[in-house]
């Protein structure tokens, strides 16, 4: 495992991971709200041998700078833009999960060259409200992130997820997240809207879905997705969210059959 920081100026720094070959096809992974990199961990050793593995913290998460809120989703798809130049990243699979899928979008628009192909994860093109997150930002900007997290976890995951003992590490991690960091990326989401650029796409792209998602629910990745010709979308069932932490082997199992159709693996 190699361990970087990226510069991006102005004191903004991103924490980044790559392992595996350096000449194996890159797989570029984006966190979602409220985690880090580690949200990842549960799939990876379920991800076929040989694979490049990148992973960064998303500005104002994990070990990455927390500049003051907001955040433009401009930003963010720079920000992956760095990560990849800075890992050396052509043509890889961008695996986007949530924020980290409107993120995928961005750059692929934006830096096609960068992308063979695009895993859109619980996402779309546009998610939620501007008015739905102004409520949101000024909640946590009044109370914190604890007050929310219930309500979070019950977005995130399954019914019988919320009762093992598991949840207890994720909740910590919303929690632990720098408010700056989560309103910043609020704010980014509020206005970030990819409904006409998205239906311009042409490289291979696969949804994923969870069947308990209620932050993204099923039919409104289905709706994103078939934006692009030839893309489809998989149901995880009986999983939230994250279906990576639900059901990572089944979540493994969809990514690689993915690669392989494209010639990856």
């Amino acid at each position: 495992m190699e361990e970087r920081v990226v510069d991006r100026g102005e004191g903004i720094q991103l924490h980044s991971i790559a392992e595996g070959p350096e000449d194996g096809h890159a797989l570029v992974f984006a966190n979602s709200l409220g985690t880090d990199l580690s949200v990842w961990e549960p799939l990876l050793p379920h991800l076929p041998p040989g694979l490049r593995l990148i992973r960064w913290d998303l500005r104002g998460h994990g070990r990455s700078s927390a500049p003051p809120a907001p955040y433009h989703m401009g930003q963010l798809v720079s920000d992956a833009e760095a990560v990849c130049e800075d890992w050396g990243v052509r043509g890889a699979t961008f695996v986007g999960l949530s924020i980290g899928g409107l993120i995928g979008q961005g750059l692929a628009i934006k830096r096609g060259d960068l992308l063979s192909a695009l895993v859109l994860s619980n996402t779309a093109a546009k998610i939620g409200t501007p008015q739905l997150w102004d409520d949101r930002i000024a909640a946590i900007r009044k109370g914190g992130l604890e007050p929310a997290a219930d309500g979070v976890m019950e977005r995130w995951f399954s019914a019988g997820f919320r009762a093992s003992p598991e949840l207890a590490r994720w909740r910590a991690l919303l929690t632990g997240t720098p408010v700056e960091g989560y309103i910043g990326c609020c704010a980014a989401i509020s206005h970030a809207d990819f409904w006409a650029t998205t239906a311009t796409l042409t490289l291979p792209v696969l949804g994923i879905a969870g069947s308990e998602d209620k932050a993204t629910p099923p039919d409104l990745v289905r709706e994103t997705v078939a934006l692009v010709e030839g893309a489809e979308t998989a149901l995880i069932r009986g999983a939230g969210h994250l279906p990576q932490i639900e059901a990572p082997r089944e979540y493994a199992g969809l990514l690689t059959a993915f690669l392989k159709e494209n010639g990856h693996v």
